[in-house]
């Protein structure tokens, strides 16, 4: 298993026993969406892959009035020990990673200043609500389940609090002329 929702599937079900629609929304609840990319296809075909890999398993099925039955799934024991070893192995070791807004600003030169400064401003303006409606999830979610639970968005928060911070310094130095521009 290489997609990482399926490290959080197995997290949740870490703590107890559900069906993928209460997983959608406990990873929405705790604004874990953030860190993995969840949509209905793409978390039925992790379940499905979890369960032929043998890491999870069906545990019942239960209907609640007129909606459709729903499986709920739970880890097993050979589940419990990849989950384990995969986040032990990504805690330890820095992986590479590959973010577009890395790749684009490679060629920030390419937008002129005018447009650098107009589209790292509203990149700015973008991460300050972002980082409002983080600091909001996180400050729920807390009422809800132990720190330990949610500790990732901090380091989402902190994450582009940092991006934040250099953004907003790019934009003085091109509108101070700090950083050097190319003629033409």
């Amino acid at each position: 298993m290489k997609n990482p929702l399926g490290m959080a599937v197995l997290g949740l079900l870490m703590e107890s026993p559900l069906h993928p629609h209460a997983m959608a929304a406990t990873l929405k609840e705790r604004g874990m969406d953030r860190a993995f990319k969840v949509t209905t296809g793409s978390l039925y075909d992790v379940v499905r892959a979890l369960v032929r890999d043998e890491w999870i398993e069906a545990r019942e099925t239960i209907r609640v009035g007129a909606r459709p039955e729903r499986t709920v799934y739970g880890l097993t024991a050979l589940g419990q020990q990849e989950f384990t070893r995969w986040v032990d192995r990504f805690v330890r070791e820095p992986q590479p990673e590959y973010p577009k807004f890395l790749s684009a600003v490679s060629y920030l030169g390419a937008l002129g200043k005018d447009g650098a400064v107009a589209a790292l401003q509203e990149r700015a303006e973008r991460l300050r609500t972002s980082l409002e409606e983080m600091r909001d999830g996180h400050a729920k979610a807390l009422q809800q389940v132990p720190r330990l639970f949610v500790v990732e968005v901090e380091y989402a928060m902190r994450m582009t609090e940092a991006e934040l911070g250099w953004v907003e310094e790019v934009i003085g130095e091109v509108e101070g002329g700090g950083l050097a521009w190319p003629e033409g």
